[in-house]
């Protein structure tokens, strides 16, 4: 199976937890709520925000939902757990594990994408010129195993890359700290904050989605069966988790940051808000078509257009039919769209 890149934190949290929108959120009279369950990919943080969000300020609640998140780690795999039944619906990393979904003939479907950019970024020293992605070609490149076989394939397809620079990146900023020729992936909601914090100086950033690595990210997959079956379920976790990450990323989040701190020590108040400015400086939740319609938004023309350029980087085989893994359906329907801030 092709290995998707997943989000990297360079905390070392182990979580085992579960938390759930039930309990004291539900008045005595409140009608009877649909169990549902949340698989993220990683240990609890702000990217997860919205989800978080949803649940901590009763917002699944009103969509007649009681939510349990399970958060991810290096030791889980919820992605299985969704497979086999045992969870509803996860997080998943990237518009790459749709296309594998379907390339393995496993029956998951991607049913709405939080994140218009993915969050893929290189970090470089300040003092190394580098502002357009070919500066890069001369440095060094950390990047882990999971970014070699997707990412890179497109740099190197589409930009000229050569293996021969590349290095592995352990997920350790040291190495990138002591060397000025090193250029470090990493995501912009958070390495940067991390490389600053631990050597005194606020690194370059390149966000690959600036430069035509147009994956969709953070999308919330569920199996086939129960977009058949239960689409009003389906439905109403998607608006709601959509209304969570416009509260999330626009209102007042400190209820779904609770939550994130309590399940990961290694979260604080500036690194959650740091998250969350860099996601809307750099509009990974909110930019491009979800302007229009609405957080969550899907198009096939996207779609279409990444699912060549992976077919162009030898990532994905040009013969399987990409639409079967996402749909429509259940987006663009501009839910939430009145909580974005008007100026």
């Amino acid at each position: 199976m092709m290995s998707a890149f997943l989000p990297r934190a360079l905390t070392t949290a182990l979580l085992t937890a579960a938390i759930s929108a039930s309990g004291a959120l539900l008045p005595a009279h409140a009608q009877t709520l649909d169990k549902v369950s949340f698989g993220t990919n990683w240990v609890a943080e702000g990217e997860h925000g919205g989800f978080f969000q949803a649940v901590a300020d009763g917002t699944y609640q009103k969509y007649g939902l009681d939510v349990t998140i399970v958060p991810g780690g290096p030791n889980a795999n919820n992605r299985t757990l969704l497979i086999a039944g045992k969870l509803d619906f996860f997080m998943s990393a990237n518009s790459l594990q749709t296309f594998d979904a379907v390339t393995n003939n496993v029956p998951l479907v991607a049913v709405a994408a939080m994140f218009q950019k993915d969050p893929q970024v290189f970090l470089t020293h300040p003092e190394v010129k580098v502002t357009k992605i070919e500066d890069l070609k001369p440095l060094t490149l950390l990047i882990s195993k999971e970014g070699i076989t997707s990412y890179f394939q497109w740099l190197k397809s589409e930009y000229g890359f050569s293996e021969s620079k590349v290095k592995p990146y352990t997920f350790n900023p040291q190495p990138f700290i002591v060397d000025k020729q090193t250029a470090m992936q990493g995501y912009v909601t958070s390495e940067p904050y991390a490389v600053e914090k631990a050597a005194g100086f606020k690194p370059n950033v390149l966000l690959l989605a600036d430069y035509g690595f147009n994956s969709y990210s953070t999308l919330i997959e569920t199996r086939r069966d129960l977009v058949d079956k239960k689409p009003d379920l389906v439905q109403r976790f998607v608006d709601a988790s959509i209304v969570g990450w416009y509260h999330y990323v626009y209102g007042d989040n400190s209820a779904g940051n609770a939550m994130i701190k309590k399940l990961n020590p290694d979260m604080n108040d500036e690194l959650l808000a740091y998250c969350v400015a860099k996601m809307r400086e750099h509009g990974i939740v909110d930019s491009g078509d979800s302007i229009k319609n609405g957080i969550g938004a899907m198009t096939d023309e996207r779609m279409a257009g990444f699912f060549d350029k992976m077919v162009r980087a030898g990532v994905v085989k040009s013969t399987i039919d990409y639409r079967q893994g996402y749909t429509l359906r259940f987006v663009n329907k501009a839910v939430g769209a009145e909580l974005r801030p008007k100026n």
